[in-house]
């Protein structure tokens, strides 16, 4: 896509149009019988098949998602410790629900009980964290509702740290793939809890045994697909069967949300076959790389009679395979361009589009700084703009 051109006027847009080679099909997306699902790309923001992916859902367990976004940020603001003691209450003890099998006033380290919310699903382990960070669970809904609101997630309100179920409580198949990225994004030092495929909690022992309790992770797609590597379960009986599955195959990650399937092999299936396709039939490229000249453009009343235009960030985006070829790039010169000119003064406009569609855009800055021309260079290139 890379282009060396001078711009002589500021109303010339330049088209660049590839001559298709081959002809691309993409099959539809899989049909999936569930409330609703999303397939997205976290790196790229692109959902690549969904279906009523912003209509309100009951999230179940997949709310434990939040809960760990929001203790993670807490261990990373340093309000809490991986190796803090946390007092079992009364309350986190009978929360009800899935369990790592608490008790009252044991003392177990946060560690723990972030193993014991992801891996297991604990609802206790969930309660257990909001009150040490929030001091009551209410309140810890509130730092969650916080960070919903700051992710863009515009379908979502929480009211508990669990996903046990509240009129109130709801989120979205788009809101909570884009919830998943976010952790993988910022918290990669975390994110191998979401694989790891048991745990054992030395505290609690079996009654038969006497030998401490191992379970394992409920998601498991981590034991059929090797390129899985979480995330998180979830199912209430009003809520069905949901499930959240991440996938990496090369340089591309994917994940899957599925949600209200009638059985744990349904959700399951559905998962496996929206990440199949997408592997199978798009790609994440890079359309724009930052820091490549795309052009120059015409210098007017400065000490150089042109400069090249560059683009400052990376843009990268998820399409069909075989596509990438069909892309067609246009420069518009914002002008005319007269010196000086910063480095941070926007000089043009690069324009990506793929079957007429605009895919991204991003503005070209200069290349370099231009000083003003001499007096008499500045009063002949005034005289010519004159004409322009």
């Amino acid at each position: 896509m890379k282009t060396s051109l001078k711009i002589l006027n500021c109303l010339i847009v330049i088209v660049f149009a590839p001559i298709a080679n081959s002809i691309v099909i993409v099959p539809k997306p899989p049909e999936i019988k569930v409330e609703s699902y999303v397939l997205y790309n976290p790196n790229t923001g692109t959902i690549i098949a969904s279906e009523e992916e912003t209509n309100q859902i009951k999230p179940a367990s997949i709310t434990k998602l939040m809960t760990a976004y929001t203790v993670f940020h807490a261990i990373k603001e340093e309000q809490i410790a991986m190796g803090d003691p946390v007092r079992v209450s009364d309350y986190a003890m009978s929360v009800g629900g899935s369990t790592m099998f608490l008790n009252q006033y044991m003392d177990v380290t946060v560690e723990d009980l972030i193993q014991g919310m992801i891996i297991i699903s604990g609802n206790d382990a969930s309660v257990a964290l909001a009150e040490h960070i929030a001091g009551n669970e209410e309140t810890f809904a509130i730092y969650m509702n916080m960070y919903a609101e700051a992710l863009g997630m515009k379908n979502t309100n929480y009211t508990n740290s669990s996903g046990l179920e509240n009129e109130e409580h709801f989120s979205s198949a788009l809101d909570i793939a884009m919830l998943a990225g976010r952790i993988i994004d910022e918290f990669p030092e975390h994110f191998h809890y979401y694989s790891q495929q048991t745990y054992q909690f030395d505290q609690a022992k079996d009654l038969k045994t006497g030998k401490p309790i191992v379970q394992y992770n409920r998601n498991r797609l981590l034991r059929r697909d090797s390129s899985v590597d979480g995330m998180k379960t979830g199912y209430t009986k009003s809520a069905g069967y949901c499930l959240v599955a991440t996938a990496q195959r090369e340089d591309t990650r994917l994940i899957a949300v599925v949600t209200g399937a009638k059985s744990s092999d349904e959700r399951n299936n559905a998962a496996t076959a929206l990440l199949n396709y997408g592997f199978r039939f798009f790609e994440e490229r890079t359309i724009i790389e930052a820091g490549t000249n795309y052009g120059e453009a015409q210098v007017w009343k400065g000490a150089s009679d042109s400069v090249s235009m560059v683009a400052m960030e990376k843009v990268e985006l998820t399409i069909a395979k075989g596509m990438y070829d069909e892309i067609e790039s246009s420069i518009e010169v914002f002008g005319p361009v007269i010196a000086p000119i910063p480095l941070d003064q926007p000089i043009g406009k690069l324009t990506m589009k793929l079957e007429g569609k605009v895919i991204a855009e991003t503005d070209l800055f200069p290349g370099k700084i231009i000083e003003e021309d001499s007096l008499w260079g500045w009063l002949y290139d005034s005289a010519l703009l004159l004409f322009e």
